[in-house]
């Protein structure tokens, strides 16, 4: 067993911006392991100043645990078991030698591109139905990337929001609705975390006169107390990302869970745990009566090839609600694979 590691800067198209900050470019690892004439492939991706495994030495550290992997190959199962366990604390490590583990595993695929599930996406005779996503901007610059997935088909849009005056936001929301009905096109926000605890009801408030579906993390994580009361108080259902980050006991995230009781969680295995802890979320949520669904953090085409298939593996042949999975096109210099967006779907493509 041989397994190497390889860096790769990816450049956006345009910047993304969030209200922690702008990309410009995406720093990620790829894990290739070997067996002979057999080559499995899986992507480290950690978010910079976000993933809980966002290390100085990210580097070294990631070629270590490629060692200690090869080693625990050879000695078998159980010995891969536990060093995928020990690997909790590093997310992004974990889905990278899942998915390279997966690959080499797997026979293969005839549509060009490593098959990890066997799927009817994977075989490419479904799609995933997908949200728009809307980064921030000023108001001009949203308004006119709004037209722009509406203009594609998509059916569900995600805005980001925090980075403008609210009240441009708010009259941005309105104009939407003038134009659309909530019937017509489904509205999801996300503040990562913009709001203050002290000014996010009335925030929310305002916001839930316009048939909002959800929205995504209103004050910053690690305010369990602060986020129960607003999930309580709250006028519109609010969902969970970054406060996932970092709780990777389960009974931690049990407790998490039943304290701030959200409607959604929102699933990054990239940062909540790999595929495993991924599962692990989905079913403690599940016993809660929680409702989640699976995202990108911002992968290459090889990340987010994983992802999809494993979020069509997870939540079964006829996937409804929409996930965020339409980041594929954010790149220049993505890695080229056959995944294409039709419509509001993301689809494997059986003519690449």
């Amino acid at each position: 067993m041989k397994i190497i590691t390889k860096e790769f800067v990816l450049h956006f198209k345009q910047p993304a911006r969030t209200s922690r900050g702008v990309y410009t470019e995406r720093r990620i690892w790829l894990v290739i392991m070997s067996e002979g004439p057999v080559t499995g492939i899986g992507e480290c991706a950690p978010l910079p100043q976000l993933s809980c495994d966002d290390l100085p030495d990210y580097s070294e550290k990631l070629r270590v645990k490629s060692k200690e992997f090869a080693a625990a190959i050879e000695q078998g199962e159980a010995a891969v078991s536990d060093f995928f366990e020990s690997l909790r604390d590093y997310p992004s490590m974990l889905f990278g030698f899942e998915t390279a583990l997966l690959t080499l595993h797997r026979p293969p695929s005839t549509l060009h591109l490593p098959l990890l599930f066997d799927t009817p996406f994977s075989r490419g005779e479904t799609g995933i139905p997908i949200n728009g996503l809307v980064w921030m901007g000023n108001y001009d610059e949203m308004l006119r990337r709004l037209e722009e997935k509406l203009e594609q088909g998509f059916r569900c849009v995600k805005l980001k929001i925090g980075a403008i005056d609210f009240d441009r936001e708010l009259d941005l929301i309105k104009r939407i609705r003038q134009r659309f009905s909530h019937h017509e096109v489904e509205l999801r926000l996300d503040a990562n975390g913009a709001f203050s605890f002290d000014e996010a009801l009335y925030k929310l408030e305002l916001l839930s006169q316009y048939n909002i579906h959800s929205i995504e993390q209103p004050i910053r994580q690690g305010q369990w107390s602060f986020m129960a009361e607003l999930c309580r108080e709250s006028p519109l259902p609010i969902a969970l990302d970054e406060e996932l980050i970092g709780v990777n006991d389960p009974e931690q995230k049990r407790q998490m869970l039943n304290i701030v009781r959200p409607r959604y969680i929102i699933l990054k295995p990239s940062l909540h745990g790999g595929m495993a802890g991924t599962r692990e979320w989905i079913q403690i949520a599940r016993d809660m009566g929680i409702g989640s669904w699976i995202t990108s953090a911002l992968e290459s085409n090889i990340g987010l090839n994983a992802i999809a298939q494993f979020c069509s593996a997870v939540y079964g042949d006829r996937i409804t609600m929409p996930q965020g999975l339409g980041t594929g096109q954010l790149f220049r210099d993505n890695i080229p694979m056959p995944l294409e967006i039709r419509g509001d779907q993301l689809w494997i493509s059986k003519n690449s």
